[in-house]
């Protein structure tokens, strides 16, 4: 079974799946890891006829305790005080800052195709939906202490109570400490060194706990949602989920006040952006936004859902790795849709991976959409189109246009210099780093060019004649050709790239590469023992062959073509003295 089937194998009656978000700076698309599997949880539930809800709460409530990046001269006199009872940024429309900055991680909800029922903490509190959980947990208080010594080895003082007050003379909630209950109302102080974020102003007082005019730590927070709506399932992610960690602090608070059993919990692990973990407040790693405008709403699910919770999720967002991502989505599509050979695995993931069905449909190659997106002077939905020899459909056409759009946002804030394409107008100055072999490589496919069909498949296989019959090996070869035209190491698939390029510019271009003849005849040639082996090792294949003599200033060389069984030439060399003898280095394959 696929994870999340694993998971709703264990389900027995409706669910009431939970996911929250503390809104204190703009949300890193880590974030998103949680939201996305507890959907695939979410539809894989509804997809085998289990009735199911998917909550997603605001922890607005919560204190300020850091700063966005860059926001300090805003946010600083804030710090302490309730999310939602904070200012947004200069310039916002929103209400307050828990509002900013959740309307951009909604846009993203949109984008994937997430449905939640959503809810925010102050509506919860304010509205007394919690009375009678707060008032049973600090009635208990004893038990919380106690739990939190035997679960996380915590110490907490005979006076600490589970809840934190809105500070009558401040307006803080991090600074306040409760040290009393007697049923009706709490006795607070206002610390002035209780947290190193936030400085409380020493006010005590009295006060109702109830009705949002205070909080439960989060721990116990997560207790009262989940006797509240009820919830079923909620996952958590590592960092909470270690043995004595705050999940566990919370389930044995449940167990000891309330005689509940915890949600389903599902362990997942950290989603990382070149390996690092991200956090908001520090300005580390991409947005949540930021990933959903780069990739495409089905590649972003795809990227998350594919891997177990339990196994981290690194995302590299250099070319290389963003390649492969949209090489490995498109070959679950092609799986599932054109070559009907997916495994169910397979199948499943690239469902839950799907905002809308996609069905077989022509997807352009991401490396060649990549490269083609980045040369000024091409219409890539046209180019593409004229090379079908038909126009895209709609839904082709729509799935182009996002990947054009997703090269766009990664080359303007992802790609290192070196990583963009671009043509190259004049043979590069780099192009004087190829070898001899490389050198006649290119001419040869220069000239051979000249004469074939000008379709992908053709260029793509002249290429390897070419390469054969210089010889040379294919890593060096393809190498040769991204130097001349890109000026780099790699590129896309070379034929499908010709396809798009004019037939006169690339001969000028391959032709343009200076060669010494003799050098490369001396660099590609083999020993006289080692041309003898490889012709007795090709003869039980062999077809035919041909030989021709060379001559060179300082030597002769001896060229054996052979035509094998499957139709494929292959080439081979042997420098040889003077006056050569190639009778006994042929014998092989009298």
């Amino acid at each position: 079974m696929f994870w999340c089937e694993e998971v709703a194998a264990q389900c027995h009656g409706p669910q009431i799946i939970n996911d929250s978000k503390t809104p204190s700076g703009r949300v890193h698309v880590g974030a998103l890891r949680g939201v996305l599997i507890h959907d695939a949880i979410f539809r894989t539930l509804r997809a085998k006829g289990i009735e199911a809800r998917y909550l997603f709460g605001v922890d607005d409530y919560d204190p300020l305790d850091e700063i966005p990046a860059g926001k300090g001269a805003h946010f600083e006199q804030y710090l302490g005080q309730p999310l939602c009872n904070v200012p947004p940024p200069d310039g916002s429309t929103a209400s307050d800052m828990a509002e900013h900055y959740m309307g951009e991680f909604w846009g993203v909800f949109r984008d994937l195709g997430v449905q939640v029922e959503p809810y925010r903490m102050r509506d919860i509190y304010r509205s007394g939906r919690f009375n009678e959980v707060i008032d049973k947990i600090l009635r208990n208080a004893d038990i919380v202490r106690r739990v939190y010594k035997e679960v996380s080895n915590s110490d907490r003082p005979p006076t600490w109570y589970p809840f934190q007050v809105i500070c009558e003379k401040c307006a803080r909630i991090g600074t306040t400490e409760v040290f009393a209950y007697d049923g009706v109302e709490v006795s607070y102080r206002c610390r002035e060194n209780l947290v190193k974020w936030a400085r409380g102003c020493g006010h005590e007082g009295r006060i109702s706990p109830f009705d949002g005019r205070g909080k439960l730590p989060w721990k116990l927070e997560w207790v009262a949602k989940w006797i509240t709506f009820p919830v079923t399932i909620e996952g958590a992610g590592k960092d909470h989920s270690t043995k004595g960690g705050s999940r566990d602090v919370a389930a044995a608070c449940l167990r000891a006040i309330f005689q509940k059993e915890p949600p389903a919990n599902v362990p997942y692990e950290f989603f990382l952006v070149g390996g690092a973990k991200m956090s908001s407040s520090r300005g580390l790693g991409a947005g949540a936004r930021d990933v959903a405008d780069l990739l495409p709403p089905e590649v972003l699910r795809f990227l998350m859902i594919r891997t177990k919770p339990n196994s981290p999720v690194n995302f590299d967002v250099q070319e290389e790795g963003i390649i492969k991502l949209f090489n490995e989505f498109d070959r679950y599509q092609n799986r599932v849709y054109r070559d009907k050979n997916a495994t169910p695995d397979e199948a499943l993931v690239l469902k839950l991976a799907e905002v809308e069905p996609l069905g077989d449909f022509f997807q352009a190659n991401f490396q060649l959409v990549s490269a083609l997106a980045q040369m000024p002077h091409l219409d890539v939905v046209a180019e593409i189109q004229k090379r079908l020899g038909r126009d895209l459909t709609q839904v082709e056409r729509k799935a182009l246009e996002r990947r054009i759009e997703s090269v766009k946002v990664w080359v303007s804030g992802y790609a290192r210099e070196e990583e963009k394409t671009r043509l190259q107008e004049t043979l590069p100055a780099r192009a004087s780093e190829l070898s001899p072999t490389q050198c006649a490589f290119l001419r040869r496919l220069g000239a051979a060019l000249a004469e074939v069909a000008w379709e992908d498949e053709v260029l793509q296989a002249t290429v390897f004649e070419t390469a054969r019959l210089t010889p040379i090996d294919q890593p060096s070869a393809f190498k040769a050709i991204y130097r001349v035209l890109l000026d780099k190491d790699a590129g896309p698939k070379a034929g499908n790239l010709f396809a798009y390029l004019e037939r006169a510019f690339l001969l000028k271009r391959f032709l343009e590469v200076p060669l010494e003849t003799e050098a490369f005849w001396r660099e590609s040639a083999l020993t006289e023992g080692d041309f003898a082996a490889w012709a007795a090792q090709s003869k039980p294949k062999m077809q035919s062959y041909t030989h021709a003599i060379q001559s060179a200033p300082s030597g002769n060389v001896l060229e054996l073509t052979i035509e094998m069984q499957d139709g494929k030439r292959h080439l081979r060399r042997c420098w040889l003295p003077e006056t050569p003898d190639v009778s006994a280095l042929l014998q092989p394959l009298a």
